[in-house]
């Protein structure tokens, strides 16, 4: 079996009055997306800041081609921080020329450009360019070193649908020349698309790890109903479901949907608003680490 491109060993970090990662442990393939999801606080981004070599440990240990963090992973990794200041009175082009420098090798400014669909942008000013055209600046400037593994923290976070989306094709086009992506966003329809496996953090513990789907098929039922909480009698509640209640819904995982329609049905529950659709990543996350809002 080969050595993975990063792994994980009983990762701790701990604060004077919080345990932050509590023993994590996962491998990285070379040339898969792996996702780190968890709510506010779960944990995620310090163990990320820890692989990229920013926070040390209290315990533990990140390997990078079986060897500690060192030089070599330097050169080879690419980091897409989730804020990111760039210098004032710029253009596009300068920016990537100026990180390019900081690197002995790496790829040709031209190339980066051209791949980040920059090309028409590089004589703007920094200042003047919309969130999805600095996101792929930022993501230019993680490729300038051409790097084996690549570090997106929460890339797209504050993006139109449409930039969002821009963005995830570009991320695919990076993902098949057989680079490696460790991803973490809070968008779970983002995580589905990219990711080759997920790991989803809580209270500094991993709690589910898989591929996608097979966490998906592990969790759930072959289909989900959703129902308005009003149109979900009291009554219903005591018919032999699977049942998730949220706030304002009323959810029911089957493998049976005809055989659950006839009970629903026969108890006069109100199907007019009813809808019927697959189970999602954020179905597992809501599952996995609840409803309540985390601060």
């Amino acid at each position: 079996m080969s050595t993975p491109i990063l792994e994980v060993r009983d990762l701790v970090k701990q604060y004077p009055a919080l345990t932050a990662v509590n023993g994590i442990s996962f491998a990285v393939p070379e040339g898969n997306c792996f996702g780190l999801l968890g709510p506010n606080g779960a944990g995620k981004t310090t163990t990320v800041e820890i692989m990229e070599g920013i926070l040390a440990p209290t315990s533990g240990e990140v390997l990078y081609r079986g060897e500690p963090l060192g030089a070599r992973f330097h050169e080879e990794a690419g980091i897409l921080f989730q804020e990111t200041a760039l210098q004032n009175f710029l253009t596009v082009r300068q920016s990537v020329a100026m990180f390019r420098g900081l690197y002995r090798r790496g790829l040709d400014i031209d190339e980066v450009l051209k791949l980040c669909s920059l090309e028409k942008l590089a004589h703007r000013d920094n200042r003047k360019l919309s969130g999805g055209q600095r996101q792929r600046l930022l993501l230019a400037i993680a490729l300038v070193n051409d790097p084996a593994v690549l570090f997106l923290d929460e890339p797209t976070t504050g993006l139109d649908p449409q930039a969002r989306r821009n963005f995830w094709a570009l991320v695919q086009s990076i993902k098949a020349q057989r680079k490696t992506i460790l991803l973490t966003t809070h968008y779970m329809e983002e995580a589905e698309v990219l990711c080759d496996e997920i790991a989803i953090v809580d209270r500094g513990r991993i709690v589910a790890q898989g591929p996608p789907q097979r966490l998906l098929k592990e969790h759930f039922a072959e289909v989900l109903l959703e129902l308005p909480r009003q149109d979900f009698p009291q009554a219903a509640r005591r018919l032999t479901l699977q049942l998730i209640e949220a706030s304002e819904r009323v959810e029911i995982t089957t493998d049976d949907l005809d055989g659950t329609l006839r009970t629903l049905i026969s108890a006069h529950v109100p199907l007019k608003n009813l809808r019927i659709r697959p189970p999602n990543l954020e179905d597992l996350f809501l599952e996995l680490t609840g409803r309540e809002l985390r601060s």
